[in-house]
């Protein structure tokens, strides 16, 4: 890659935005690949070039934005790369998915047109660095939500028939541990939500180029970030709150079982002392 076009950006009218949820984390600090473009720990640049033929002419690698929640978004990235880049960054990466969530967006450059969504691509006026790494930014968390929205449901699926086990008192041991599993799953999910990606919350890069500002908020509103986030918080609020409800029963259950278990043994000895006391006078 040119040292113009790692200054600049991505020198193309088009190119493709590919973004993947790789682990839960990523060592960003201590993975040191390619060569940085800004000083920011969350990007980190893929400047290898790849060559089409081994005789023909050599093209950029692309850039690749690497986010310590575990995404990373590829930009302009052929396969060949991404398949060794990944391969580079592997070794960083923190409990790696067996399945990675993927997502992508076709990227258009038009100096004179309107930034933001235009049907299913991207339109930017140019492809600098601070609109690439906006960019990046909302796709890793629209790829993040993505995961966890598969989950939440998967955790929905499980949580009814689990209730209704111990409506029918057949919970036990195996269901207490499956509604702590459900509890400790929904406060996980919330924390990685809201502390490690925050969603929510604006990039930095935002206060410094706040004439970014609107194509920020057109990117996120077309792929319904907040919307998303907060039918996600809604749902493990509920699986959260459904489960400690089933345990809080389940516990009394024990209790209440072990108040009568307390009062027959009270029972059996005074049974006994009155035995004994009639076998004394006999």
């Amino acid at each position: 890659m040119s040292s113009d076009v790692i200054g600049a950006g991505i020198d193309q009218p088009g190119f493709l935005a590919r973004a993947l949820l790789v682990g839960e984390r990523i060592d960003v600090r201590a993975a040191r690949l390619g060569e940085r473009l800004a000083n920011q720990p969350a990007l980190v640049p893929l400047a290898e070039s790849l060559e089409d033929q081994p005789a023909g002419p050599r093209r950029p690698g692309g850039i690749a934005v690497v986010f310590r929640y575990g995404a990373l978004v590829l930009l302009n990235v052929p396969p060949p790369s991404e398949r060794e880049f990944l391969e580079q960054l592997r070794p960083w990466i923190q409990h790696p998915l067996a399945d990675p969530e993927t997502e992508q967006l076709s990227v258009r450059v038009e100096p004179e047109g309107r930034e933001g969504m235009d049907g299913a691509a991207v339109v930017l006026r140019q492809a600098d660095l601070p609109r690439l790494q906006l960019l990046a930014t909302v796709l890793s968390k629209s790829v993040l939500l993505g995961r966890y929205e598969t989950d939440v449901a998967a955790a929905f699926d499980q949580i009814e028939p689990l209730a209704e086990q111990l409506q029918r008192g057949d919970g036990g041991r195996r269901g207490a541990r499956q509604l702590l599993r459900h509890i400790g799953t929904a406060l996980l999910s919330q924390h990685r939500m809201i502390g490690r990606a925050e969603v929510r919350e604006k990039p930095e890069l935002l206060w410094e180029r706040p004439e970014l500002e609107p194509l920020y908020q057109r990117l996120a509103d077309e792929l319904e970030l907040v919307e998303r986030h907060t039918i996600l918080e809604r749902k493990l609020e509920l699986i959260s709150r459904t489960a400690e409800t089933c345990l809080e029963l389940l516990h009394t259950r024990r209790s209440l079982r072990l108040e009568w278990y307390i009062v027959i043994l009270i029972v059996v000895e005074i049974v006994l002392f009155v035995y004994e006391l009639s076998i004394k006078s006999a």
